[in-house]
């Protein structure tokens, strides 16, 4: 009964230790688990062995309570220091080489450690270095002594982890022997401060000062409308998650605070006001609500007399039908549309191989041009010859200009005005493409149709 009420005595100082200034992290841990003792490697004579000698004998050595044996509560310190108070017990069975009859052993202990957990820049590794001293009773006999210890946590998260510690024991008086004591268990983290008193600890606390909900890391939601007010831009009324908490009274798709008409539902494109007649201006600014118009003309629509498409405003032959290309005046001189397709046909001439003379082929595509130049009798055009880079420059410049000239004779001959064409040959001066491929020098050996101005 002694025994036991001097092992609670050791406990109940352990569990009540309380040093030091709270941190924020969760400076509290408690360990409990099971520890060893061991007498043999201490560097004394026998039944003791020389100094770490057999360190890792537990058959032979080690004492072995097969319960819980050990309890720590440690307080973390500051900038990596914890001080930690713990109590054990134990049997000693083994002392040395040598048996002994079920001794007693009760130690209560006090270590200030270092955590190197920083220093190699891990997240769960935790090993540490720990100076301090306790008393050590074995049966009646009692000494105080000076403890170093050296220690790892395994943290499997950030309050839980797997802790073994060694430390060695040097007694102040003859008749308690130094010793050994190895210890194992579960270690568990707690007590963060918690400064706005919101259930969230600091440490985990996007606000720290102002009591928040654990959804958004402890801010608030003073509008309760599911947004954190911080993210809010209208943080006192509730409001959509997508207009940043703000409201839309009238559904139309715009906060009421960028609403010009926040009461009516409207288009985002008018700041949320109506376009009754879809043409871009505002009802509340449209001359002509009900009839689409220009706004340059307060959303009135402009006249268009000759029906062209082409505004009276714009139209520079208002009763003559004409084109928006050629401003409302009939077109005279080919679109650059029309100048792409008539040099699409003319990509397409084929001559036979170093000849200015047609492939059949080819008739059909000289015709469709004939048929677009008799579109416009007022357009004057240049017909234009390139080659390859094959062959002398000195023929390829004359044979681009035969070419040319060929295509232009068929056009004179198909009725086209011969002032309207002139023909021109730029040899293999204006590649499109290289010179060194099949591919390319077919691109190269073209015909091209310019306009003159």
């Amino acid at each position: 009964m002694k025994n036991l009420s001097r092992l609670f005595f050791v406990l109940l100082l352990a569990l009540s230790f309380n040093a030091g200034a709270q941190d924020e992290n969760n400076p509290w841990k408690i360990s409990i688990g099971v520890n060893a003792v061991d007498m043999y490697p201490v560097g004394e004579d026998a039944p003791r062995g020389e100094f770490l000698d057999e360190f890792f004998n537990l058959q032979d050595h080690w004492n072995i309570l097969p319960s819980l044996s050990t309890v720590s509560v440690s307080r973390y310190i500051n900038k990596g220091f914890s001080f930690s108070a713990t109590g054990s017990i134990n049997e000693i069975e083994k002392f040395g080489d040598s048996k002994v009859n079920n001794l007693s052993y009760y130690a209560l202990d006090g270590t200030v450690s270092y955590s190197l957990m920083n220093l190699i820049k891990s997240n769960s590794v935790d090993p540490y270095l720990g100076v301090g001293g306790g008393y050590t009773w074995v049966n009646e006999i009692g000494a105080g002594t000076f403890n170093g210890t050296v220690g790892i946590n395994y943290w499997f998260s950030d309050n839980l982890a797997l802790t073994a510690q060694t430390s060695y024991k040097s007694s102040f008086e003859d008749y308690l022997v130094d010793h050994f004591q190895h210890s194992m268990g579960i270690s568990v983290k707690f007590g963060g401060k918690d400064t706005d008193s919101d259930g969230i600890y600091d440490k985990n606390d996007a606000c720290p000062d102002v009591p928040g909900l654990e959804a958004f890391n402890g801010c608030p939601d003073s509008d309760n409308d599911g947004i954190e007010d911080a993210k809010d831009d209208c943080p006192n009324e509730a409001g959509l998650a997508e207009f940043n908490g703000c409201p839309d009274s009238d559904g139309d798709g715009v906060a009421d605070k960028n609403d010009d008409c926040p009461t009516v539902a409207g288009l985002a494109a008018l700041n949320g006001c109506p376009d009754a007649d879809n043409d871009g201006v505002a009802d509340n600014a449209d001359d002509c609500p009900n009839e689409a118009g220009p706004s340059a003309n307060k959303g009135c629509p402009w006249a268009d007399t000759d029906g062209d498409g082409v505004l009276d405003k714009d139209d520079k032959c208002p009763s003559e039908v004409g084109t928006v290309a050629n401003n409302g005046c009939p077109e005279v001189l080919p679109t650059a549309e029309v100048m792409e397709e008539l040099n699409s046909y003319a990509r397409t001439i084929l001559f036979n191989s170093g000849k200015s003379s047609f492939k059949s082929e080819t008739d059909a595509v000289l015709q469709a041009m004939s048929a677009i130049f008799k579109e416009y009798p007022k357009a004057n055009f240049s017909i234009e010859g390139h080659t390859d880079s094959d062959g002398a420059k000195s023929s390829n410049q004359l044979l681009s200009e035969r070419r040319a000239s060929a295509v232009r004779d068929y056009l004179i001959a198909n009725g086209i005005n011969a002032d309207r064409l002139t023909s021109t040959g730029f040899g293999e001066d204006y590649p499109i493409d290289s010179n060194k491929t099949r591919a390319g020098k077919a691109n190269n050996r073209r015909v091209e149709v310019k306009l003159k101005k």
